[in-house]
């Protein structure tokens, strides 16, 4: 049986709280994958484009929807994310993606490949830009 979806009320003051969130996950994961000198550096930028997705998401929903999700599981946001929008379809698809890069980046032993980690700050940077137009339209 699945579980219901627990989300808050939010609103555009929240969506803009969320969207400075991800804007500055996203500065720092671009930067952090700049530095070339270290393998674990690409397991940070990872984690961070996945929590600057996470906060992107959650600006997108509070901007359309008036709410968020609030569990454990990120992908019932990823499926609150699918109906906030137009194109919540291949939002939720890029935001999905970037959840599967989510335990290796924070959680393992196994440095992420360099392709995995700028795929991750890419998807992260176009969900931040979608953020961005619904936010501030």
């Amino acid at each position: 049986m699945a579980k219901a979806l627990r989300t808050a009320q939010c609103g555009k003051q929240e969506a803009r709280v969320r969207l400075a969130t991800a804007r500055a996950y996203l500065e720092v994961a671009t930067t952090v994958l700049a530095e070339q000198s270290r393998d674990e550096i690409l397991n940070v930028a990872a984690g961070l484009a996945v929590l600057d997705g996470i906060a992107a998401s959650d600006a997108i929903c509070c901007a359309r929807l008036r709410s968020l999700s609030r569990g454990d599981d990120h992908r019932r946001a990823a499926d609150l994310l699918k109906t906030a929008v137009p194109d919540g379809a291949k939002l939720s698809a890029s935001f999905a993606r970037l959840l599967d890069v989510k335990d290796e980046a924070h959680y393992g032993v196994i440095v992420v490949s360099p392709r995995k980690a700028r795929n991750a700050v890419g998807w992260a940077a176009s969900l931040v830009a979608r953020a961005g137009d619904e936010v501030e339209r």
